[in-house]
């Protein structure tokens, strides 16, 4: 290993004195070179080398090399400021092209063989040695694509990748098609390789009638002066002008044939976008997506008969996929695509545009009737209404007040049909319940409510919570403070939810009912009481009811009742480990500003909460902390000891000693 390491030393002498000579480096960089040169080399000679043992000689070499060319520049530029009488022997010296300007580059491509040789299976390694060699315009770029391509022949973007060299840099777009076309053969369920297999080709016709034009290939027509500059400036450019812009590049042509060209080639350009759209719906007649990029590419291009050729492409799509929803989403949104490209509409296009949207999903609903469709459907006239983002917006501009009512209107038929065809689901009949809050409506909401609560959604979380959300605004509606009767239907009414729903999910009912009557002792009490008894059922999760209570307590009626609160809640069969935590942080702020008590409580709390919790680390630790904190060294040194025996894990109270 020591002889290969050397010898490959051995064979940097050149470009080392090199260096020296030109005094782009100083002696002890040079020295600092060789060393840490090798050091990767021996790395890379061990039995296993890493990949990233290469990576890293990689980049070393990338940035000695980027250092080199800066020193070189400056070099240059200090000796074209010396050389005022015109002698410019030196810097033609200096910029002559000797060995150190391509060792380099040879250096970090043998490394990149050796690694690409080494894990064959990386392919990130590959398109990291394809790019170094298309930055440097290398010559070994075509034989590092045929191995990556022989390596990964399944990766279509190796073969985009290949076909692009050949079609942007060689100009060689029979080579670039026949490497796409080898590609689809072997990746012949890739969507992005067919789609941009069709861009290739209608750049390229796009490119050839962009040439034709300017140069003027007319019968009996010469190219002006102008034209062939123009032309000129085509060859070097790999920008090709779109269809598009294609129409009055040349007046001096004839028009008539002109225009016969030009059909020609987008006669050829439809021909090449049917053949290639036959070929991906036999490889994949089940992928939407392909379509409609192919869809997007035919909008985007002037081809002839593009509208018979669109209309193939959708009614294809329609007859494959009938069944899927999502189709019928885009297929009515792409209705209304036009209107974000428009500034100035009217209202009886906007309204025939969304008319044609509206027959598209009952059409869907007559064909596939099911609860994702009206989910669809009613996100639609959401994002016509009052769309979440720019993005979601279906018009392109915000909804006028007019618009907003009309639109509403129709978007409460499509949830009232719903219900009728009963496909309504529990999000549909909250967005519904919710709409009509939105719109002032609250009688006809708690009339909606009350119907879904008594029916199949009498455990929906969200409906509840928007019942008694409902019932509230509408008892504090006409007056501040509520009667009596009131109050205690409300109370009735939260036990009636709560009841029905898991005290695992109900946390922001039971907020509600805590923030509402914590000021209502004779309810509050009564509340208390129905939490300890759902809480005596089951485990609270997540959520902590009972922490809620006594930091509500704590806040109206003081230290003292919350403690009293807390206990009463510690006492039930098996207390969450939320609650120990809620009421251990309130002794602990107690003692930290001096109360005695809050501290004698806090480890009463920790005590208790570790008999049941003795193997949670994080108890452990906040114990230990505030020991550390609050006491003395000997209980902190107590708990230390004890968790360190009980969880046997000599570090897991580490970070909380260097506190």
């Amino acid at each position: 290993m020591a002889d290969a390491v050397q010898y490959k030393l051995e064979r940097m002498l050149d470009e080392i004195e090199d260096l020296e000579r030109k005094r782009i480096f100083t002696k002890p960089e040079l020295a600092q070179i060789v060393k840490n040169r090798r050091n990767f080399e021996y790395k890379l000679k061990r039995p296993s080398p890493l990949k990233q043992d290469f990576l890293d000689y990689i980049d070393y070499e990338k940035q000695l090399d980027a250092l080199r060319r800066l020193r070189k520049k400056a070099a240059s530029r200090k000796l074209t400021e010396e050389d005022e009488e015109g002698e410019g022997k030196k810097k033609k010296k200096m910029m002559k092209r000797l060995v150190s300007d391509s060792a380099g580059v040879s250096r970090i491509l043998e490394v990149y063989r050796l690694a690409s040789t080494r894990f064959k299976g990386d392919i990130g390694i590959w398109f990291q040695y394809l790019e170094f060699c298309r930055e440097r315009g290398h010559g070994r770029m075509k034989k590092v694509l045929a191995q990556a391509v022989r390596f990964h022949p399944n990766v279509p973007g190796l073969w985009i990748y290949a076909a692009a060299w050949e079609f942007d840099r060689n100009l060689n777009v029979v080579a670039a098609r026949a490497l796409m076309q080898s590609g689809l053969r072997v990746c012949r369920n890739s969507e992005y390789l067919w789609v941009e297999y069709l861009r290739m080709e209608l750049t390229y016709l796009n490119k050839l009638k962009a040439r034709k034009v300017l140069l003027g290939e007319e019968k009996g027509t010469l190219a002006n002066s102008h034209v062939n500059a123009n032309a000129e400036q085509l060859r070097d450019d790999d920008e090709f002008m779109s269809l598009e812009q294609q129409g009055n590049a040349n007046d001096s042509v004839d028009d008539g044939e002109s225009e016969n060209q030009e059909d020609a080639l987008r006669e050829h350009a439809s021909a090449i976008l049917q053949t290639i759209y036959s070929g991906a719906l036999e490889a994949l007649p089940s992928n939407m997506n392909l379509r409609k990029c192919f869809l997007d590419i035919l909008d985007s291009t002037d081809l002839v008969h593009s509208e018979e050729l669109r209309e193939k492409i959708v009614k294809d799509m329609k007859r494959d996929f009938a069944d899927k929803p999502e189709f019928w989403d885009w297929f009515a949104r792409q209705q209304m695509a036009n209107l974000k490209n428009t500034t100035d509409i009217n209202k009886s296009d906007l309204l025939h545009q969304l008319d044609k949207a509206t027959m598209v999903y009952e059409e869907a609903l007559n064909i596939i009737p099911c609860s994702k469709m009206f989910s669809q459907y009613t996100k639609f006239w959401m994002d016509v209404i009052a769309p979440e983002s720019e993005d979601s917006s279906i018009l392109g501009f915000a909804c006028s007040p007019d618009y907003a009512i009309e639109f509403t209107s129709r978007l409460l038929k499509v949830y009232k049909k719903a219900e009728c065809m009963g496909y309504i689901t529990e999000d549909l009949a909250y967005q519904w319940v919710l709409l009509h809050m939105q719109l002032g409506r609250l009688e006809e909401a708690a009339e909606l409510v009350e119907r879904f609560c008594k029916g199949k959604f009498s455990k929906s979380v969200k409906l509840w919570v928007s019942k008694v959300s409902i019932r509230m605004k509408l008892t504090t509606e006409n007056s501040h403070s509520a009667n009596k009767d009131e109050i205690r239907s409300l109370f009735e009414l939260l036990q009636s939810a709560l009841a029905k729903v898991k005290v695992s999910e109900a946390e922001t009912l039971w907020l509600m009912a805590i923030k509402f009557f914590s000021s209502k002792k004779k309810y509050f009490s009564k509340l208390v009481q129905a939490a300890l008894i759902l809480l005596a059922q089951g485990a609270e999760g997540s959520f902590s009811v009972s922490s809620a209570i006594v930091n509500c307590v704590l806040q109206n009626d003081g230290i003292q009742v919350a403690r009293e609160t807390y206990k009463r809640f510690l006492a039930l069969p098996h207390p969450s480990l939320a609650l120990y935590r809620n009421c251990i942080e309130l002794e602990a702020n107690l003692g930290s500003v001096g109360e005695i008590d809050g501290i004698v409580n806090a480890r009463k709390l920790y005590e208790s909460a570790l008999t049941t919790y003795g193997r949670d680390e994080r108890l452990w630790r906040d114990y230990y902390s505030m020991e550390i904190k609050l006491g003395t060294t000997e209980t902190s040194n107590a708990v230390y000891s004890r968790a360190r025996k009980i969880l046997k894990d000599p570090t897991v109270l580490i970070s909380s000693s260097d506190l």
